[in-house]
């Protein structure tokens, strides 16, 4: 249990490194799109193609790990992303715009397949009853990863052109693909975890034996439906959250207007320390009601509020406290969210996180979107709080849908939870995704 424990610390380190180069690209790229296009117009195409490959990835992910094994779809995301930042380091003068586009799939679609398996192989890389405190390293890793590749992508980008951003992208997927090389985690559950006759009786089609995207939604049908109405929140979500991270550049170059960038890497560093707190607290909660849909629910509406509460134009101590907030928030729900799905068995997995991935993707490009169009005619604070209105709206609906179910989960929480609606009644133990900060 040791060795597994710091076998998987490696790969967490190795997962922040991919993590930094993802978010110091982030900004490189758009910049450096603004240059190869011209025009803003080409900045949010681009961003758009970007999203739609992750749609797409996202529904096929899940028959993409049934045919084989976890290790192998990250190994392979992470050297073919790697490989298209090392083409645009090569060709960074004078990039064609096509070549971009292909490059900007290949970064779309890979995310999306690496953070599929990487949540659903979690449980089996370090146990069921360990998933949530691996869940909030992966998560407090991330967080700070944000926070640096934003802070070093100026200088960076000052230093070396945006040639040097990229191929510090190169190497952060490089250094991901050689760890998960040489340490040969097991990604994958070699038994049963529903014995294939038990699975034909219930109707549902092991993602094993089914090839095609399509299934992945015929399958949701075995699904609990509290599960099922979580992945509809978190969709919601990623909407609502594109719109704090369209909006706050407009409000920090407002609020300051000489330091925009000092700005925004101070709010999401004092969101991020909320993050590491919310694993703080969740690695010490013991119990079904630390993972239950309810724990989601309030810890989006918590979320949501602290977000409009930071685009109220509140004073500069007032604001980082409403960044925290935000932040723990963020961790609560992403730590909960995932550890939710994982107790899904080993099978429904990959189709749950791909359900997932594809929701948040279409919310968070909706959202973009939207939010940015919503800017053009009103103030941050009117999107904002429109935006996470409807977020707080769609969680109070899934609390009112728990609260009835509380009674008959507490007299069955003997009963083995295997996410599907035969165990309705019984409760189990969350993660810029794929998506930005906040989201």
């Amino acid at each position: 249990m040791a060795r597994t424990d710091r076998r998987f610390r490696i790969l967490v380190s190795a997962y922040a490194v991919s993590a930094y180069g993802n978010y110091l690209n982030l900004i490189a790229l758009s910049l450096f799109t603004y240059e190869v296009t011209g025009s803003a117009l080409g900045v949010g195409a681009t961003m758009a193609l970007r999203l739609f490959s992750g749609f797409l990835a996202g529904l096929a992910a899940g028959a993409l790990s049934g045919r084989v094994t976890r290790r192998t779809v990250m190994i392979w995301t992470d050297v073919a992303q790697g490989a298209a930042m090392t083409v645009l380091v090569l060709t960074a003068p004078t990039t064609p715009l096509w070549l971009l586009a292909v490059a900007v799939v290949v970064l779309g679609a890979g995310n999306t397949f690496f953070t599929v398996a990487l949540r659903s192989a979690v449980p089996v890389m370090v146990g069921q009853e360990a998933r949530a405190r691996a869940n909030g390293l992966l998560v407090t890793a991330r967080s700070l990863a944000t926070v640096l590749g934003f802070a070093s992508a100026a200088p960076v980008i000052a230093f070396g052109g945006y040639a040097a951003a990229f191929a510090v992208n190169a190497v952060s997927f490089l250094w991901s693909a050689a760890a998960l090389l040489v340490l040969r985690p097991r990604t994958d559950d070699e038994g049963k975890d529903v014995p294939a006759d038990t699975a034909s009786r219930r109707g549902t089609e092991s993602p094993v034996r089914t090839g095609r995207g399509l299934r992945l939604w015929r399958g949701a049908a075995g699904v609990r439906s509290l599960v099922l109405g979580m992945i509809l929140l978190r969709g919601i979500d990623a909407l609502a959250s594109a719109s704090h991270n369209v909006a706050l550049p407009v409000v920090a170059h407002s609020a300051a207007p000489d330091e925009p960038a000092l700005f925004m890497t101070r709010f999401w560093a004092a969101w991020a320390v909320g993050t590491v707190l919310a694993h703080l607290v969740l690695k010490r909660r013991q119990g079904e009601a630390a993972w239950d849909e309810r724990a989601f629910a309030l810890g989006t509406c918590a979320m949501s509020l602290s977000f409009v509460a930071a685009f109220l134009g509140l004073p500069a101590f007032a604001l980082m406290g409403a960044a925290v907030s935000a932040g723990f928030a963020d961790g609560w729900t992403e730590i909960v969210y995932t550890s939710r799905l994982q107790a899904a068995p080993d099978r429904q997995r990959g189709r749950l996180f791909g359900l997932s991935a594809t929701a948040e993707q279409s919310g968070f490009a909706l959202g973009t979107v939207a939010a940015a169009a919503a800017l053009e005619t009103l103030p941050a604070p009117a999107v904002v709080g429109v935006f996470h209105g409807m977020a707080v709206c769609g969680a109070l609906v899934l609390l009112m849908c728990t609260a009835g179910r509380r009674g008959p989960a507490r007299r069955s929480r003997r009963q083995p939870d295997n996410g599907n609606d035969e165990g309705e009644e019984t409760h189990g133990p969350r993660s810029g995704t794929s998506h930005l900060p906040g989201a």
